[in-house]
């Protein structure tokens, strides 16, 4: 059976509170979905905003080439006639192939909301989708709110579908527009309705339960061939049906392939793509494309993913275009510390070492460090492990004053450092302690090391460990830092925060410097860089 996506995150998923997309963001969205393979493509409700309707005419020079191009509407008001209902004429203005409508199921909604009586809206629904057709338009209804309705009077929400089929829909498709209905509902009602339609039908789920998937499965299973949904489940409330789940989960699990096969690959990709455009995130758990959704952290599980992936996967990451990660926490075995030196291209030569690591890991995280987000610190880690490691240097003693005079606060650091066997002093100030610390590490360490002036600190995150201690929890920090292409992550945990600053910042110079002598070495360092901003960045 061959199932048809439609995508509505340019129409329905905007209604999302905090997304906005401008005509171009549209535009962009639009092509990206053409490119995934989707059937359908819904670009707004072009009576409703004029955003909308200057999306459709900038359609016009960009022809899709995979999908059909669909404007959502309303079906006619009531006591007004179908060719004379100024919501349709801007419908079908926007010029698309496909033209979306939309109309009452429940009886609730037609009697409360509409405050028509049942007849005219059925009369609505038929004189709506014939008008449509009368002008070669493929019709797709979307019959709202129809489970409901059909929980209510299931005959009359019958009804209602029964007279778009009539009008000559191409495709009826069933709203849990609530998105409360539960799976057994969802195809109970199905059979019903294609027990009493000859024309295909739809379904399109909304998540208020958390079951916009089971329902839109459940659907299918009972009949329907045509789904509607929307990229990373974007939507009003609490969103609508996920397409990016939905597509791995039939093209994987179930045997369809509604997408050609190369394409299943793209969707990591698109879903963070379309997020970027939205000036949003990804949710780093969402299911086959969150950068976590094949990440190991327990020790056994990493220890079977070494040996055989599938044990703890149920699918291969790379068929939808994401990959297997292992984080290192106080849940680590030898496994996880093993893979995550192998990727960073280091070798821990023994076993011994790998249990030294391990016990150091342990020790650090029940002292409040966190390890998963910061893999620069990891990396320190391994390499300090190393018998022949020698750091590029080490501070003997630091100094940090902050002064207020009025409304203006000023701040001082002093520290010693020692390389090899000279020693340097650096004094600086700073818009803030860390600041200072900062530009007085650089200033005492230029003498030997110039090249730190490339090392720019981009982010600075503080996590307190033990909230119940109020002001005597220790504070965590984070520090995300760059240089050149490459970025990482590092950590300092202590009840000072300046100290726990100072720790990340440490590490954070070592690390280049560490990386930088042995550049000939490894290719790894940009990648392993980047790897170590994502995980900053979803902590």
């Amino acid at each position: 059976m061959r199932i048809t996506l439609y995508d509505t995150t340019l129409r329905d998923g905007t209604q999302r509170a905090g997304l906005s997309l401008s005509v171009e963001d549209k535009r962009k969205i639009a092509q990206r979905l053409d490119e995934l393979g989707v059937h359908y493509v819904e670009g707004g409700w072009p009576g409703s905003n004029p955003k909308d309707a200057e999306f459709f005419g900038r359609m016009a020079d960009t022809p899709l080439r995979h999908a059909r191009l669909a404007a959502f509407g309303s079906t006619r008001r009531p006591g007004v006639h179908a060719s004379d209902d100024t919501g349709l004429a801007a419908l079908l203005a926007a010029d698309t192939p496909v033209v979306t409508l939309v109309g009452k199921s429940s009886v609730l909604h037609v009697e409360r909301i509409l405050e028509t009586t049942r007849q005219e809206n059925l009369a609505m629904i038929t004189d709506s989708v014939a008008h449509c057709k009368r002008l070669d338009k493929e019709v797709i209804y979307d019959a709202e709110h129809f489970f409901d309705g059909y929980a209510l009077d299931p005959d009359y929400a019958l009804a209602t579908v029964a007279a778009a089929a009539a009008g000559g829909a191409d495709c009826v498709v069933l709203c849990d527009t609530n998105g409360g209905a539960l799976p057994a509902a969802v195809e109970a009602a199905v059979r019903a309705a294609q027990a009493r339609l000859a024309t295909p039908l739809g379904i399109h789920t909304h998540n208020d339960a958390g079951l916009a998937l089971a329902n839109a499965l459940a659907g299918i299973a009972a009949g329907c061939v045509h789904v509607q949904g929307t990229v990373n489940g974007y939507g009003e409330r609490c969103g609508n049906l996920d397409l990016i789940p939905l597509i791995a989960t039939l093209q994987l699990k179930l045997g369809y392939a509604p997408l050609p096969p190369d394409r299943l690959r793209r969707l990591t990709e698109v879903a963070h793509a379309v997020a970027a455009v939205g000036n949003l995130n990804v949710d780093p758990y969402a299911r086959y494309v969150g950068r976590h959704a094949f990440t190991h952290k327990g020790g056994l599980h990493a220890a079977a993913v070494a040996k055989l992936a599938s044990s703890y996967q149920h699918v291969d990451p790379a068929q939808v275009g994401n990959e297997m990660r292992v984080v290192v926490s106080e849940l680590a075995g030898r496994g996880n510390v093993r893979l995550r030196a192998a990727a960073l291209g280091l070798d821990l030569r023994d076993r011994e070492m790998e249990a030294d690591v391990v016990r150091r890991l342990k020790e650090l995280e029940s002292r409040g460090y966190q390890f998963e987000a910061a893999e620069g610190s990891f990396e320190m880690l391994l390499r300090r492990a190393a018998p022949d490691y020698a750091p590029p240097f080490e501070a003997t003693g630091f100094l940090v004053t902050s002064e207020t005079h009025g409304d203006r606060t000023t701040a001082q650091a002093r520290i010693d450092v020692r390389v090899g066997d000279a020693t340097w002093h650096g004094v600086a100030d700073g818009r803030g302690p860390v600041n200072a610390l900062d530009q007085a590490a650089r200033q005492a360490l230029r003498h030997e090391y110039p090249e730190l002036a490339g090392l720019r600190l981009l982010d600075y995150k503080v996590r307190i460990v033990d909230e119940h201690l109020g002001t005597a929890a220790k504070p965590r920090v984070l520090i995300e830092s760059a240089w050149d292409r490459e970025r990482w992550t590092t950590v300092g945990c202590s009840e000072n925060i300046i100290e726990a600053s100072w720790q990340a910042l440490s590490d954070a110079f070592e690390l280049a410097l560490t990386r930088r002598r042995e550049r000939p070495r490894t290719g790894r360092a940009t990648e392993v860089g980047r790897e170590a901003s994502d995980a900053r960045a979803t902590s």
